[in-house]
């Protein structure tokens, strides 16, 4: 089953099995396979690049609390 609307395009394969895509899941082939995959990213078997944060950041929203005090009034 093909899922692209492009007549003569490959069909989309689930990066899970390798079955072809079904629209209702796509880009997997069942609910099963996304929740494979789901679960690699909360176990943290996949991440995305960027830089590290500095320790001593915090960790709060950028601009920090600054103008909260002022506003409770």
């Amino acid at each position: 089953m093909c899922t692209s609307s492009e007549p003569g395009s490959k069909p989309v394969r689930c990066p899970i099995c390798g079955k072809p895509a079904v629209v209702a899941y796509r880009p997997f082939c069942s609910k099963r396979c996304a929740d494979i995959d789901l679960a690699k990213w909360f176990s943290g078997g996949y991440a995305v690049p960027g830089r590290e944060e500095d320790e001593g950041d915090g960790g709060g929203p950028p601009g920090g609390d600054k103008g909260s005090d002022a506003d409770k009034g």
